[in-house]
């Protein structure tokens, strides 16, 4: 599981520090792809694996399930950790997420997100959490 959250810098070059915690997680390879939110999803290739298995059963003939799959997989690309402990975000996926320079990774359960830092702190002021508290419990989750 991942969690916690670490503030970094992109360089410019386009190479990013994956945190240790991360990076004990992700192992030497891994994929990043776009995220919902404007923010990038990096994910560890066994949890790719059941992704890609889950969405080879989604039926061709739902044009909002061709939509999703194209956003999500044709953006993707497979990061490999240099001896400093960096990926380098391809070009395509730094402007999709608007990442400038300074930035932030998050853990969250099954993945790592990395955000613009200024993006992440716009999205992570929430007013109302008691109520987004209640949907979780009828979804079914509570703490």
């Amino acid at each position: 599981m991942f969690m916690g959250e670490y503030n970094h810098t992109v360089d410019s070059k386009g190479r990013l520090i994956v945190p240790s915690k991360f990076r004990e997680k992700l192992g030497e390879e891994f994929v990043v792809t776009k995220g919902l939110d404007d923010c990038l999803f990096v994910y560890p290739l066994d949890e790719w694996a059941a992704i890609e298995e889950a969405f080879r059963k989604v039926p061709l003939t739902n044009k909002k399930a061709r939509d999703f799959v194209r956003f999500f997989f044709a953006g993707a690309a497979s990061c490999e950790l240099d001896k400093q402990g960096r990926i380098l975000i391809p070009p395509a996926l730094r402007a999709y997420a608007g990442l400038k320079k300074d930035i932030v990774s998050a853990g969250v359960l099954n993945r790592v997100e990395i955000w613009d830092k200024q993006k992440w702190d716009e999205s992570n002021t929430i007013e109302d959490m008691d109520e987004i508290a209640d949907y979780m419990a009828e979804l079914g989750v509570s703490i």
